[in-house]
């Protein structure tokens, strides 16, 4: 389904930003305005489109810094609301006390109260919302019952004009988020062949095949891929080490925005900036090494041939 009509906008690159920079980090400290300001001067060269995973002070400044400065993009803005219930299958610890799960749904209505908020306050920038991200998977720390996510897009479309959607993988849109799928203006999926043991000559029809194994499921709904990326380093925990690096990074975007362009797929690039927040304490964390750019905003091979094009 052509994306562009469904949303109300314009063909463009898409990619996921998250400006934290080294000794910043979530609920911790946030990216300045200036140094948000030099992030999107970076990214105004190649990308459109902007995906933000949570309404806080970090995502505010954004939506301030665009503004303020007259950029030229347009934000898909989420509300990243946290665990609800217990999951037991998570392997690095999704299991709270029940004083913190019910303490946790207040959080998430504040969130959803503030994505609403943000959304009415930026009508001009911020063109879709979602109500969670990855938080229905079989594996997440942070699992969200279906039926209250459901709920969270209700209180959504009633009060922001903006499509709203859920950010989650591919496979749990087959079959248990069906209900969400219906509630929702438009799917978004994510794809990632590199932690599902794809090599790169595979990578890019595994993709493929995961998008249309959802497409095909819900062919009267639109459906984005907000999340697909290579990881530049591994340190052998998911990922084999000598499955990642910049060669293979810069071949899989390059393939990924090709077939993006000519299907006519809004995809979202996972993603701009290295992160060494993220994951464990290791260095080689996979989690750390998703940019396009280096955590001190160099780029890696895939933009040096890229960038300005």
């Amino acid at each position: 389904m052509n994306y562009t009509k469904a949303l109300n906008i314009e063909a463009g690159n898409a990619i996921c930003y998250s400006g934290y920079r080294k000794g910043q980090w979530p609920g911790g400290s946030s990216p300045s305005y200036d140094e948000i300001k030099e992030d999107l001067l970076i990214l105004q060269k190649n990308w459109k489109y902007l995906r933000l995973y949570d309404c806080n002070e970090h995502s505010e400044m954004v939506l301030e810094v665009i503004r303020k400065e007259k950029f030229d993009f347009k934000v898909m803005l989420g509300a990243y609301i946290v665990a609800e219930a217990n999951n037991y299958g998570c392997p690095w610890g999704g299991t709270y006390s029940e004083s913190k799960l019910e303490e946790n749904k207040k959080i998430n209505i504040k969130l959803i109260k503030k994505l609403i908020r943000l959304a009415n306050e930026y009508p001009d920038i911020v063109f879709s919302l979602s109500a969670g991200n990855e938080a229905c998977v079989d594996w997440t720390d942070h699992f969200v019952p279906v039926e209250n996510v459901i709920n969270y897009v209700r209180m959504i479309k009633k009060e922001a004009k903006q499509p709203v959607t859920f950010c989650e993988n591919y496979l749990p849109w087959l079959d248990k988020m069906k209900d969400l799928a219906e509630e929702v203006d438009f799917i978004s999926i994510h794809t990632y062949p590199v932690w599902e043991y794809k090599r790169i000559h595979e990578a890019m029809d595994y993709t493929v095949s995961n998008y249309l194994s959802v497409a095909n499921a819900y062919p009267h709904k639109p459906v984005v891929i907000t999340e697909a990326g290579w990881t530049t380093f591994s340190n052998g925990k998911g990922i084999y080490p000598s499955n990642v690096n910049e060669d293979f990074q810069r071949i899989y975007y390059n393939d990924l925005v090709e077939w993006s362009e000519k299907e006519n797929v809004l995809t979202f690039v996972f993603e701009a900036f290295d992160e060494s927040w993220k994951g464990s304490d290791d260095m080689l964390e996979p989690e750390k090494h998703w940019g396009l750019f280096t955590e001190d905003r160099k780029p890696k091979k895939v933009m040096q041939e890229n960038l300005g094009n």
